[in-house]
């Protein structure tokens, strides 16, 4: 049976920073010399976690054929319509 891996705090501290940097698990651990497994594992007791990816909004131009197909559901087009109408008194 394997020996159980000791885990210092600068081993820690890499994963934590790489983590926080945006870098993937696998390159993690081809940068510590692990498997990608071992530092999921490890990172996720330390609460590692990636930066949070910036939402992508690019908004098309919609013909305004009326044989076009339907808009998706929450379409900013479609969904102006409902939210932006004054409250009736």
């Amino acid at each position: 049976m394997p020996e159980a891996r000791v885990w210092t705090a600068a081993a820690d501290r890499v994963i934590v920073t790489m983590r926080e940097s945006g870098e993937t698990w696998g390159s993690i651990g081809f940068a510590m010399g692990l498997s990608r497994n071992t530092v999921i594992e490890r990172g996720r007791r330390l609460r590692a976690t990636a930066p949070p990816k910036p939402a992508v909004t690019a908004e098309k131009q919609v013909s305004e054929d009326p044989n076009r197909l339907p808009l998706p559901a929450g379409h900013p087009i479609t969904w102006r319509l409902i939210s932006d109408a004054p409250y009736p008194d």
